[in-house]
């Protein structure tokens, strides 16, 4: 990597100020500290010196989405092998759907860095890395089948209505991947729900999720190995409850999310599930509180989505209850209101809206229990 950092070092007085690039400032600083740690210290008062940034943490999660969007992969290729009704060897599947979801990924980097890139120019100031990651997120979330077009359209208007209005990475209120999904699940509803869209390659073939199926009060057609496993149709990363559970450890070990939302959320579904399985209205309020976890994208959005740092909660309190009720929400949605099969995308959404509030009422009771040990002299 030296000889990178010395040709860094050479072209940088081109992008700094007088340079013939002067403009380009921030597309040349986004790509250095990309590849090495900013060689920048504090000049006055105490500070820490660590190789961990922002960017760093971005490349953990991504680390960490990696088994998911492998699997996924794969997948999507296993789902047309099995509605074709040919074999193909693992290979064989997993180039299929390589050539499905890189698309899909390309088109959301490229429209979002594009966003990006351009509003740092325009500001002058640095590139925001939180696209790093809403940029392989977009994809996970989506169908393999999707138009790229739609993708193009979505991930526009999440960057620009979601991020950059608000201020960019940091500022931002909602999820940018899931603001993505929702845009393009009430603009182009035939894209993201039924049972057409999940497999990719085969004309008039439906291929039923396990929520649907569910949903619509039929017995479920995979077992919940094959479902804790991911070998059903469903978005691309979310159908392999293992490989979330391994990026859920990486993310866990590195210290990169929050142990506390993360379980909160799976305790608020189990909740939820065990309160439905007491009325059992219906075949579905029957279904167990664990089938929850495997079924959509409840873990996925556990993991990756609800443990966003920006959009949740920021008070150690305030972590529990936000994630309790995503995961209450999410199972309450699903049971009650089939028109929104995948409840965990509003879910989310909804409480990333109320999670200042709630860390509001949380510091505003922590102020009233210490005012109430202060005694108070004459």
């Amino acid at each position: 990597m030296n000889p990178i950092r010395r040709y860094l070092d050479k072209i940088k007085p081109n992008f700094e100020k007088g340079g013939k690039f002067e403009k380009l400032h921030s597309t040349y600083d986004a790509f250095s500290t990309f590849l090495f740690v900013p060689n920048t210290v504090t000049r006055k008062g105490t500070h820490i010196r660590d190789a961990s940034d922002l960017k760093r943490t971005m490349s953990v999660v991504i680390i960490a989405l990696a088994p998911a969007l492998l699997f996924g992969m794969w997948n999507a290729g296993f789902q047309n092998s099995e509605a074709l009704g040919i074999t193909r060897t693992l290979w064989e599947n997993f180039w299929f759907g390589f050539c499905k979801v890189f698309p899909i990924i390309v088109v959301s980097y490229v429209v979002g860095l594009s966003i990006e890139f351009g509003v740092a120019q325009a500001r002058g100031h640095e590139v925001n890395e939180g696209f790093l990651v809403s940029g392989i997120l977009i994809p996970l979330v989506m169908p393999v089948g999707v138009p790229l077009w739609m993708v193009a359209v979505a991930t526009a208007f999440a960057v620009v209505f979601g991020k950059e209005i608000f201020g960019g990475t940091g500022m931002n209120i909602w999820n940018p991947a899931l603001l993505t999904r929702a845009f393009l699940f009430f603009a182009y509803p035939t894209a993201m729900s039924g049972d057409k869209v999940w497999v990719s390659g085969v004309d008039g073939f439906s291929g039923a999720t396990p929520l649907s199926e569910a949903a619509a009060g039929q017995p479920l057609t995979a077992s919940l190995c094959d479902m804790f496993l991911g070998l059903i149709p469903g978005s691309v990363g979310e159908t392999s409850t293992l490989s979330i559970l391994i990026g859920a450890a990486i993310l866990l070990f590195t210290g990169v999310a929050s142990f506390r939302v993360m379980f909160s959320v799976f305790a608020g579904g189990a909740v939820m599930g065990l309160i439905f399985n007491l009325w059992g209205a219906n075949s579905y309020m029957e279904t167990p509180f664990y089938y929850h976890y495997v079924m959509g994208g409840f873990a996925f959005g556990a993991v990756f989505m609800a443990t966003d740092p920006v959009t949740g909660s920021h008070t150690a309190t305030g972590k529990w209850i936000y994630g309790f009720l995503i995961g209450l929400f999410a199972v309450l949605i699903r049971v009650l209101n089939p028109s929104y099969p995948e409840g965990m995308m509003l879910s989310i959404l909804l409480m990333n809206t109320f999670a200042p509030l709630i860390d509001y009422y949380v510091v505003s009771a922590n102020i009233k229990r210490r005012l109430k040990r202060v005694t108070v002299k004459a």
